[in-house]
């Protein structure tokens, strides 16, 4: 999938060589040869698991400068709800201020992502209500999940919640909001910039799942942000109003404030790419029973806890928990009505699939079953250790490689050690 934009790169002069990343990288995307690490770029989720593991920073995140944005004429920050957990002093009294602060960095408007996320929920429970859901329904916010689901659970897509993520939809509504209220702009001079917890939601915004094209413009990094809205905050002397979020729009910063926003007994929310794969596979094999919703986020803790934020991901849900006592409970409604607009929908779920198609052995069905044959024999005369000396995670992958003519029986030390013993 050549035109796939990754957000997760490797800087070769830091990388050492060591096995960190290639033994916690869920998808086996990550070999070590010649001494530094390379990221097969068809298996990357972009979910930074191996950002967060690396003890050199040799991984990091691509993401956009808002300098590059200038010839826009109308900008619009889209603010994160896991954002807000950063700041050491936030209350109900001053997050307008931190927003005002963002809103002087170069926005003319700031559009809330947890004020979407409170009508997601409600036309997610509406949802929940029709007949006939592949149970339990998977919760489609988390875009590493999306794609590690497309890739080594093709077969659930079809439970995964088919409604617009609270990004989307909040861009969505930003232009709306903006054309309406300033009726000499087009849609093309307006640039929607969200601020991103993570590398796989910078990755959503230049490769959009389930939808052709994505109203968000780019994607700043919450980090690259977060010192310049502190300098602008101690020049302010009066805050504007523009806080719109209840408890429910915050809660979708942490593991289990969505599913537990749409007031389901019978739900599960797990966290961790690890845990996340657990229940996937426990969901696939059919052992897990009498569930209708499950909520997964990569990223330790949920949304604060991604590599893109700047502060330890329980400090920064217990400030969330903190601000959050003040609040109603939602200030975002829909229609009284029970109808999911048309346009909520997802509808182009061939770009979530795409790129699983790269990973076969070969194009041909024949020809991948005969190969996986190959790999299943090699794999039986490797030593099954797992050690990663050879520079791929385990022992299966190695003999994947060397079937795909990317590694050699030598590449195992045991295998060589036995060679030179004979």
């Amino acid at each position: 999938m050549s035109s796939y934009k990754h957000s997760v790169t490797l800087d070769l002069s830091k990388c050492k060589g060591c096995t960190n990343c290639i033994k916690r990288c869920p998808t086996e995307a990550i070999r070590v040869r010649d001494g530094h690490a390379i990221i097969k770029e068809e298996r990357c989720i972009d979910c930074g698991e191996c950002i967060r593991v690396c003890p050199y920073q040799a991984k990091k995140a691509i993401f956009d400068k808002f300098e590059d944005f200038a010839n826009y004429k109308y900008k619009i920050a889209l603010p994160a709800p896991a954002l807000y957990g950063q700041f050491d002093d936030i209350d109900d009294n001053n997050i307008d201020e931190i927003l005002t602060a963002l809103l002087e960095c170069g926005f003319d408007a700031i559009f809330e992502v947890s004020r979407a996320a409170e009508l997601v929920t409600e036309y997610t429970r509406r949802y929940m209500k029709q007949e006939g859901l592949n149970k339990p329904v998977i919760s489609s916010a988390c875009p590493a999940i999306v794609r590690l689901i497309a890739q080594r659970f093709p077969y659930l897509t079809e439970n995964l919640l088919p409604l617009m993520p609270p990004i989307e939809y909040a861009a969505r509504l930003a232009r709306k909001e903006a054309l309406e209220a300033h009726p000499e702009l087009t849609n093309d001079d307006i640039c929607v910039l969200f601020l991103s917890p993570c590398p796989a939601k910078i990755s959503y915004v230049k490769n959009p799942l389930g939808v052709s094209e994505s109203a968000v413009t780019g994607a700043l990094a919450i980090n690259d942000f977060y010192f310049k809205i502190r300098a602008k905050r101690k020049e302010i002397s009066e805050s504007k109003s523009i806080f719109n979020t209840g408890i429910i729009g915050l809660n979708w910063a942490g593991s289990g404030g969505e599913a537990t926003s749409l007031r389901f007994d019978r739900y599960l929310a797990a966290d961790g790419i690890e845990n996340c794969i657990n229940v996937l596979d426990e969901i696939e094999n059919g052992t897990i029973h009498n569930l209708d919703f499950v909520e997964l986020n990569a990223c330790n803790g949920g949304c604060v806890g991604g590599t893109l934020n700047v502060e330890n991901p329980f400090i920064a849900k217990a400030r969330l928990r903190s601000l959050r006592k003040h609040l109603p409970v939602s200030r975002n409604h829909p229609d009284i009505s029970n109808i999911i607009p048309e346009d909520m929908y997802l509808n182009d779920f061939d770009n979530i699939l795409g790129n699983s198609g790269s990973l076969a052995l070969s194009e041909d069905r024949m020809t991948a079953i005969a190969k996986m044959s190959e790999v299943e024999e090699i794999y039986k005369a490797l030593p099954h250790l797992d050690c990663g000396s050879c520079g791929a995670p385990n022992c299966h992958a190695l003999a994947e490689d060397i079937i795909k003519g990317e590694a050699k029986n030598e590449d195992c030390l045991i295998k060589l050690r036995d060679t030179l013993d004979k």
